[in-house]
């Protein structure tokens, strides 16, 4: 493997402490939410997952992959949800798992939008507009063909900005430090954002400063049930992941975002893809009162040749506060532990990533030391 070093020697920024919010972390490394389709098929994370985040809890802070907000809300089979007092109880084992390995915790919430089907949640999907999803989903009955959603009504937009609200209660009930609200990769919030799936002509579409308003109610929403300082938020501009199109009103759709959600005060602003030789990288750091987190977009031999620690020193030094990483923390429990000592690296065995249960690919890597 090859082995990784700091560029200065081991005193790289990322190992420096960090903050968010209120919450003190011994270094600025993030490990990024990551879908992993480990819970049971009624949404409860069991002790496979508690064992695989306590792996991880060397990290700075880790956000726990994309947990839905309501039954509506699943995107595939064996995703994490958090709207049942199981699934509570459930997520409290994990934490207190992580906690006692000296880790601490975030919850992104994420509701699929037209990024769901029947098969799996039981509901025909809610989206702003009937704009059927553009590809086959993964099904408890394997790849079946998108349905059209359901037009989201005032109703139905009332009832998810609260089923979000709930939600980050329950995650703080179930021993999570906060909540990031997803408002990223294709999924509903970003629905909303993006002009080819919203099509709207009420309050919720229309002209960006329409569209911008769901996610600002949720977000509004979920910082005044559990308090802004334990609220982060994700966003992707420019990214067409899940068949969303921003065109070319990307800077005007996230221009606006930012300055709406900037007075709500969340801890965090959750940039992915971040690249600072990006005008908007830099637009967005000089507009957000609060701590950055930049998850940049990485080639598989950068992964393979350092998990992305250049990208981050880089990232750190053009404005970002904190650095989220993916891949890396999936195949090298101790990451953060072999980026200090420039230990070489563990192989990802992406064959093992999504739609596959068991400890294979998940938590059998070795930490230093092992196997």
């Amino acid at each position: 493997m090859t082995q990784t070093k700091s560029e200065n020697g081991g005193a790289a920024r990322v190992f420096e402490a960090g903050r968010v919010g209120a919450l003190e972390l011994p270094n600025r490394l993030v490990m990024a939410p990551l879908t992993r389709n480990r819970a049971g098929a009624d949404g409860v994370p069991g002790e496979l997952m508690a064992t695989y985040y306590a792996q991880r809890a060397s990290a700075g802070l880790i956000i726990a992959e994309g947990t839905t907000p309501n039954a509506v809300g699943q995107t595939y089979p064996h995703i994490p949800a958090i709207h049942r007092p199981e699934h509570v109880a459930g997520w409290r084992r994990v934490n207190d798992a992580v906690r006692e390995a000296g880790g601490r915790m975030f919850l992104q919430l994420q509701h699929g939008g037209r990024v769901g089907h029947p098969d799996t949640s039981g509901h025909v999907p809610l989206a702003p507009s009937v704009v059927r999803f553009p590809e086959r989903l993964q099904t408890p009955r394997g790849l079946q063909e998108a349905v059209d959603p359901r037009e989201m009504t005032a109703h139905d937009v009332r009832a998810t900005v609260a089923d979000f609200a709930a939600a980050a209660r329950n995650a703080v009930e179930a021993g999570f430090e906060g909540v990031e609200v997803h408002s990223a990769n294709g999924h509903l919030l970003h629905q909303f954002l993006a002009p080819n799936t919203n099509r709207r002509t009420d309050e919720w579409g229309g002209p960006v400063e329409h569209r911008v308003r769901f996610t600002v109610a949720v977000v509004r929403a979920v910082a005044e049930a559990i308090g802004p300082e334990r609220v982060g938020v994700r966003i992707s501009p420019g990214v067409s992941v899940n068949g969303v199109e921003e065109g070319d009103e990307t800077e005007e759709i996230y221009r606006a975002l930012v300055a709406e959600l900037a007075p709500i005060g969340p801890a965090y602003l959750h940039l992915l893809y971040a690249d600072p030789a990006q005008p908007l990288f830099q637009e967005i750091r000089k507009a957000w009162p609060g701590t950055l987190i930049a998850n940049p977009k990485l080639s598989r031999e950068e992964v393979a040749a350092d998990a992305g620690l250049g990208q981050a020193e880089r990232l750190l030094a053009e404005g970002a506060d904190l650095v989220a990483l993916g891949r890396g923390f999936l195949a090298n429990p101790d990451l953060v532990e072999r980026l200090r000592t420039g230990a070489p690296l563990n192989e990802l065995r992406p064959e093992f990533l999504m739609y596959v249960q068991g400890a294979e690919g998940y938590t059998d890597y070795p930490a230093l030391g092992e196997g």
